[in-house]
């Protein structure tokens, strides 16, 4: 029959990352395609100077999820989502939105009423992800160009669009 939501929820510990992630990240972003992957000392990066603001997602000492973000340094209301990878037998859980619900309800986040991704075109998973955590979080997802095809990839990766959601009072949000 296979377990309910609820007793994965509980089997799935959401924790900020450390170094000894770094490795476990490399492998699961480079099982998540569409994601780009990283070289193993930016992983082990997001996992160390980006800990407060990012999450590990653990079941049976295996990390299942990930998602690398920042505070940007100079809007201090907007958290930068960089990445969300989820492996394949943890998909469909709603895990992703447990992980962005889990950073947010840090301490460092208390100020942000906004969130940034990049998303390319083609990449149905995100824009599901965020639409849904637009519309839970009662606020717009607009989007623009953020780094062109050409212009800033020299045509060697999609464009990438900026998808912004809020303002949003994430405190008042049930």
């Amino acid at each position: 029959m296979g377990n309910s939501k609820e007793q994965i929820d509980r089997q799935i510990e959401l924790r900020p990352p450390s170094a000894t992630d770094g490795a476990a990240v490399s492998r699961l972003i480079s099982h998540c395609p569409p994601l780009d992957t990283n070289s193993m000392y930016c992983n082990l990066l997001q996992c160390t100077h980006f800990s407060s603001t990012s999450v590990a997602a653990i079941e049976n000492d295996k990390l299942v999820g990930f998602i690398s973000c920042h505070v940007i340094p100079e809007r201090k209301n907007t958290l930068f989502i960089w990445q969300v990878a989820v492996c394949d037998k943890a998909r469909g859980q709603g895990l992703a939105s447990r992980m962005l619900k889990h950073i947010l309800d840090r301490s460092l986040c208390e100020e942000v009423n906004y969130l940034e991704t990049t998303i390319t075109e083609s990449n149905q998973a995100s824009w599901s992800l965020f639409k849904s955590l637009a519309k839970k979080l009662n606020s717009e997802l607009n989007t623009s160009v953020m780094f062109d095809c050409d212009k800033h990839f020299s045509g060697e990766h999609d464009t990438e669009l900026l998808a912004r959601i809020g303002p949003f009072n994430y405190h008042t949000v049930e």
